[in-house]
């Protein structure tokens, strides 16, 4: 029977359990997208997990969603990111970069451009933005010709990301971004080579993840995907058709993983996990949801064959979830206020458990 805490070899990383820090937006970048000694501090308190996965990176200026957030696609930004990785190192722990392009959820205000997506469709919703929440703003369609740049930036970041110091990356395939966009049969009504039939919508990703392999390695490559999700009210028809041809073509690639999100009927999430040869991160939670994901879930889903379990919000209130996890101990609550309001207030204020003596009377 697989426990929670036992090791785990990912690639050539030896992981001493199986809990996974999934990645979190927290907006405490400085200007220019540059890393700070406060997210060195903050990742490095969490360096117990079997495996730290970053906050959202962008891989470009026009691929970033919200304001505050870092980049991996300039020097200084990458230079930024050494102290951080090697506090992590430092701290014994293990930690990749999540590569995340915004695509249509973003807006001029954050970047300087009109955002671009797979159609002229707009996200659902308010966008974050310097000037507060906007209306997510019509995207530009790329041009066919144009595909290639943006599959390129995820490899570009990827090799920065290495570069800086990390054991490897995570594409963002879900949760309405860009390459969800693509997967999505709403947000992409492309009619070229990119649009349509299932084998054309999932070519972004693929091109995506093969580029990104090509310049990092298959062992350092991983992605992130929201089977069934409606974020940013992106819709996905024939969901299990979708992703067991996205997976089948993935698998050719021999990925360090692949990453679930809880956003569809576990049926659906177990025929995934069958049809995936390698190894996989679950996270059993829907993301932002009214459930955390708890010690059950994971068991849970150890059972039903997830190598790996990843937790979000509750890493972010307990530095040391795992060792609260493993001995039982309370889980302290999270502080919505605190997600994205900036400063350390809320972000390195946290402790770990306070263990009590009991008091001893004299006789």
């Amino acid at each position: 029977m697989t426990v929670l805490f036992d090791g785990f070899q990912l690639g050539e990383l030896a992981l001493p359990n199986r809990v996974v820090m999934a990645p979190m937006t927290r907006v405490r970048a400085a200007a220019g997208g540059l890393a700070t000694p406060s997210m060195a501090t903050y990742y490095a308190q969490r360096a117990t997990a079997g495996l730290i996965v970053s906050e959202g990176v962008q891989p470009s200026l026009v691929g970033q969603s919200n304001p505050g957030t870092p980049g991996l696609y300039t020097d200084e930004q990458i230079a930024s990111w050494r102290p951080v990785t090697a506090a992590v190192h430092t701290n014994g722990g293990r930690i990749f970069a999540q590569l995340m392009h915004g695509g249509r959820v973003s807006h001029p205000d954050t970047t300087g451009f009109q955002p671009v997506g797979p159609s002229a469709v707009p996200a659902v919703g308010d966008v974050f933005t310097p000037n507060g929440p906007r209306p997510a703003p019509m995207p530009r369609a790329l041009a066919t010709e144009e595909v290639a740049e943006h599959v390129e930036s995820y490899a570009r970041a990827a090799r920065g990301a290495v570069e800086a110091g990390f054991d490897g990356v995570e594409l963002h395939g879900a949760n309405g971004y860009l390459i969800s966009q693509f997967l999505s049969s709403n947000a992409n009504l492309r009619t070229d080579r990119y649009g349509g039939s299932v084998a054309n919508r999932i070519r972004f990703a693929v091109e995506a993840v093969s580029a990104t392999v090509e310049a990092v390695g298959a062992a350092r490559t991983g992605i992130r995907l929201s089977p069934g999700g409606t974020f940013w009210g992106v819709e996905e028809s024939g969901i299990p058709q979708l992703y067991a041809a996205l997976l089948a073509e993935l698998a050719r690639l021999d990925l360090a993983y692949i990453h679930l999100e809880g956003t569809t009927d576990e049926e659906v999430l177990v025929g995934l996990r069958r049809a995936w040869p390698g190894t996989l991160i679950m996270n059993p939670s829907l993301p932002m949801g009214p459930k955390q994901v708890e010690r059950a879930d994971a068991d849970h889903w150890l059972g039903l064959g997830a190598e790996l379990i990843s937790f979000g919000r509750a890493f972010i209130s307990n530095p040391d979830l795992v060792e609260r996890l493993r001995l039982g101990l309370p889980i302290a609550p999270v502080d919505d206020a605190a997600y994205y309001q900036g400063g350390d207030e809320g972000y390195l204020t946290f402790p770990t458990y306070q263990h009590t003596v009991p008091e001893t009377r004299l006789p």
